[in-house]
């Protein structure tokens, strides 16, 4: 069974790619010969990503996209489809962070991260698997879930709830689509030292009343094997891994990447 050249001349859309490990995963696609569609609220920095791989634009696309707005998901998934000749791979990997603890956490900040993180996943999945089974080639939809799609943590309540609610929607997506050629699946990385990751260590040594070494050290780190983060590299492989594979064999499955930190 060889996946290496699984990639090649595959169109892949990435949301949040234009930084951290949707950026990285998209890099990685590219490089092993995919189409990319950097897809990003920021559509600057998304176009900058595309010019940063492929000056021509023939392999790199920027699309602008709120992930919760349904136009925008629908309209910019549609345009790249057309611009890059299909879609054969979703990673719905866009997401955000809000820490705080449940009796004094906001409505609206509830229902914020469950629209980016729960919403942006179902839209982009719909829009993806209309495409999907009318090309008739099969596909690959991956979604970025964490090692809180597995266990929790304090002051997560959303972003648990959230990543424990993809392995759901990935299972479903995983029934439906096997008729289609259509695979899923999920990543649940641990804590990879992103800016959305080095934003909550003040935060969380705020709320935990502990320093910033101990947040490192004593929370996110604690129970990985040897003390280090997941990369974004880490994550990426495992992306290429999964969007390559050429059977059914692992779809409806989540694939932890945490250096041990949580052990199925």
């Amino acid at each position: 069974m060889n996946v290496a050249n699984g990639m090649q001349d595959k169109v892949a859309l990435v949301t949040g790619a234009a930084n951290g490990i949707g950026k990285e995963i998209a890099k990685v696609f590219f490089d092993n010969g995919a189409r990319v569609v950097i897809a990003d609220l920021n559509l600057a920095a998304a176009q900058a990503v595309a010019s940063e791989f492929d000056p021509t634009g023939a392999r790199a696309l920027a699309v602008a996209m709120d992930v919760t707005s349904e136009e925008q998901v629908d309209a910019g998934i549609a345009a790249a489809a057309a611009r890059m000749g299909g879609i054969d791979v979703l990673v719905s990997n866009a997401g955000i962070q809000i820490v705080g603890p449940v009796d004094d956490f906001s409505f609206s900040d509830w229902k914020k991260m469950l629209a980016i993180h729960l919403d942006g996943a179902f839209l982009t999945t719909r829009a993806c698997l209309k495409l999907m089974y009318a090309q008739q080639r099969g596909g690959s939809v991956i979604y970025m879930g964490s090692v809180h799609s597995k266990e929790a943590s304090k002051l997560k309540a959303p972003y648990v709830a959230a990543k424990h609610g993809l392995i759901g929607l990935c299972k479903v997506v995983a029934k439906e689509g096997a008729a289609h050629g259509v695979r899923a699946n999920v990543i649940c990385p641990g804590f990879v030292r992103t800016a959305l990751v080095e934003k909550q260590i003040p935060e969380q040594s705020a709320a935990l009343g502990i320093s910033e070494a101990d947040v490192v050290s004593k929370v996110m780190l604690k129970d990985t094997v040897d003390g280090e983060f997941t990369t974004v590299n880490d994550v990426a492989q495992t992306a290429l891994f999964l969007a390559s594979f050429p059977t059914n064999a692992l779809t409806g499955q989540s694939i932890v990447v945490s250096h041990g930190w949580f052990m199925q």
